[in-house]
């Protein structure tokens, strides 16, 4: 017989749903689902392995079925086996309830505690993933390196709520304990508990070079350990851990996991930035509140800010708090960035000691907030992570989100604040000017085609020129001095510095994962980018959101001027990899990134005559970068850019090259 002590506080759980109206009167008792049969086994198999009386196995069963065959159409989903709806459901057979309330405990619970997404490479597990990474890297990087995912091991623990591996009465004193925090996240902390406490096992596996499936079938297993006298202690440290972690891992995937599910753009582009993070994420409220905080709770987190922005912007504004740590350091002057690391670990340690506002154990790294400057930035966190450091999180925005945060009062909240060098100041006064520009251009009528002229006579004027060094630049990118660009009228130019990039054999320690376009490093100079000329030289920006230009792909590749597609990935300016298809025309250059079901969005068009520079790195020369804009005076004005992983790139980059000459020599 099922009989269990259940505590006032859980049955409180249960009178919150009483008063929810009979729903199962509603069920017209016709079991005709498509899958019905299955489900029938299903709960049949799970009443059996509870051990009941025969006569209690029929009525539960009964119940079960009925339960769950009404809840999959009221709800309109699908069943399926292993789904954790049934496990979830059968610990609330205990309650003794009548079907009706059982039913709507069931729903309340699975809507308010059951993180949606909980499939395979979902986004609940990346999410935890984040979360194991802050409190123990190390563990985080033995998992990835054996490319055991998080859904592999945890996918029941968060489907039921550990009730497909655990005890009943394990589960009624967890739930107990669980529904009174009324906490949703508390699912993540107790998952993270039972991997920290399987530690110790998990290393020495690791050490014994166990097979991948052994530590996964350890990993899943390890909830059935635990007893009914481990379970406060188990709900304690859960709490404690959640206590250690930055608010924002709450309040910034709360809608994403627990809000309204769907399959919007841009949710699912959410998604992609929590499954390509680099590190758990801080949002600029809870760094400027916890950094304001005169009493802060004990055992909470108190940051220690880190700005790794270089030092002319550290020195045009930044927070009296903050630790500068110039990220630039790292490849120009290693030695210096190692000494400026040591001394950032003694003063951390040194105001834990003093007490101090600015003192603390979670190291929060902020860059510019100019994804493309950012990248940088993402090499220190990254080489932090790879040294096993615990509590390491960025802030969300960079400097940006802290200029705009403060807003008029920024004079009062930021120090040495310079609006004349501040970068964010200069971008927020050439916003201002944006409608001014575009009202004189389109009165004169003449600004983009006039900059489009220039910039078309003076690269047909080197055509020949430009010819033989444009294709010497992509099918010998590492020729001579490593890295060369196609220069102003087509001159070459040596990079002004060697060029670096992070190859793995350079790198120690473990690769993280999706982090390959932060680590691909172009040392040679860049022009700013001007959002008031973009579209000189005839180039045609990103569609906007209202403006989707959305294809079938088999359709596209039949389009009669398409002189060929490779195959490539996107790499966006934020680091973020896009599965897409780089298109070559007798006049453009045109990107097509993969939506899935046979579906692409057009990206961009870009005239093959704006492109100005063609890159390809010295020891990753499979990463492009072409370039757009036109001369200006004795040099380039770059005004976009698109960046490309192409496996077939000197096939490609060979083809573009050619059909840029024709387009040069082309006197229409």
């Amino acid at each position: 017989m099922w009989t269990c002590f259940i505590s006032e506080k859980f049955v409180c759980v249960c009178v919150c749903v009483c008063h929810k109206s009979d729903q199962m009167s509603l069920f017209n008792e016709i079991y005709d689902l498509p899958f019905q049969s299955q489900l029938r086994e299903d709960c049949q198999r799970h009443v059996d392995r509870m051990g009941n009386e025969e006569e209690d196995k029929v009525s539960v069963v009964s119940d079960l079925e009925s339960i769950m065959t009404f809840y999959c159409k009221n709800r309109n989903l699908q069943y399926e086996p292993d789904n954790g709806w049934i496990e979830l459901l059968l610990p609330l057979f205990a309650l003794k309830l009548n079907r009706s309330d059982t039913f709507n405990l069931f729903e309340a619970i699975r809507d308010t505690y059951i993180p949606k997404g909980c499939k395979p490479k979902g986004n609940v597990f990346h999410v935890f993933r984040l979360l194991l990474l802050y409190h123990d890297p190390e563990l985080c990087s033995v998992l990835d390196t054996k490319k055991i995912t998080p859904d592999l091991y945890s996918l029941s623990w968060f489907q039921s709520l550990f009730a497909s591996c655990s005890s009943l009465s394990v589960i009624i004193a967890m739930w107990d304990l669980y529904f009174q925090n009324a906490d949703p996240f508390m699912v993540f902390f107790l998952a993270l508990i039972i991997l920290i406490n399987g530690r110790e096992q998990i290393l020495q596996m690791k050490n014994n070079s166990s097979s991948k499936e052994e530590i996964i079938k350890f990993l899943s297993n390890m909830p059935c350990a635990l007893e009914v006298d481990d379970v406060h202690d188990f709900c304690s440290l859960a709490q404690y851990y959640a206590l250690k972690t930055p608010t924002s891992f709450k309040t910034d995937f709360l809608k994403a996991l627990y809000g309204k599910q769907n399959d919007s753009p841009r949710s699912q582009e959410e998604s992609t930035k929590v499954s390509q993070a680099l590190c758990l994420p801080v949002s600029v409220y809870e760094l400027v509140e916890n950094s304001a905080s005169e009493f802060p709770i004990p055992d909470a987190v108190r940051f220690f800010l880190v700005d790794c922005r270089p030092a002319e912007q550290y020195n045009a504004g930044h927070l009296s708090t903050a630790f500068h740590l110039d990220c630039n350091l790292m490849l120009q002057e290693p030695v210096a960035f190692a000494t400026a690391v040591q001394g950032l670990l003694a003063a951390q340690r040194q105001s834990i000691e003093a007490n101090s506002n600015a003192g603390g154990e979670h190291l929060c790294f902020m860059g510019s907030g100019r994804v493309e400057e950012d990248q940088y930035t993402h090499m220190v966190v990254a080489s932090f992570l790879q040294k096993n450091t615990h509590y390491v999180s960025l802030l969300t925005g960079g400097y940006t989100s802290i200029h705009d945060y403060f807003g008029d009062h920024m004079a009062d909240c930021l120090e040495d604040h310079n609006v004349a060098k501040c970068l964010v100041c200069q971008q927020h006064q050439q916003v201002k000017q944006v409608p001014l520009k575009a009202s004189s251009a389109s009165a004169s009528g003449q600004s983009s085609t006039d900059l489009f002229s220039k910039f078309s006579a003076v690269m047909k004027s080197k055509s020949a020129e430009v010819k033989g060094k444009l294709l010497d630049i992509i099918v010998n990118p590492s020729a001579q001095n490593g890295n060369h660009n196609l220069g102003a009228g087509g001159q070459m130019q040596a990079a002004p510095s060697q060029d670096r990039h992070v190859s793995a054999k350079e790198r120690q320690g473990k690769r993280y994962r999706n982090v390959a376009p932060v680590f691909s490093i172009d040392d040679e100079t860049e022009d700013t980018f001007n959002s008031d000329l973009n579209g000189a030289g005839g180039e045609v920006g990103t569609p906007t959101a209202d403006s989707k230009e959305i294809v079938q792909l088999n359709q596209y590749f039949k389009t009669a001027d398409i002189i060929n597609a490779f195959k490539c990935q996107e790499v966006h300016i934020n680091g973020y990899m896009y599965d897409s298809h780089l298109i070559i025309t007798p006049s453009q250059l045109v990107v097509l990134r993969e939506l899935g079901r046979g579906q692409a969005q057009v990206m961009v068009r870009r005239p093959l005559a704006s492109i100005v520079k063609i890159t390809a790195k010295k020891r990753h020369r499979d990463l492009i970068t072409f370039k757009y804009g036109f001369p200006d005076g004795d040099g380039l004005l770059i005004t976009d850019m698109d960046r490309f992983l192409i496996p077939n790139a000197t096939a490609a980059t060979a083809l573009v090259a050619k059909h840029i000459v024709n387009v040069l020599d082309d006197p229409k």
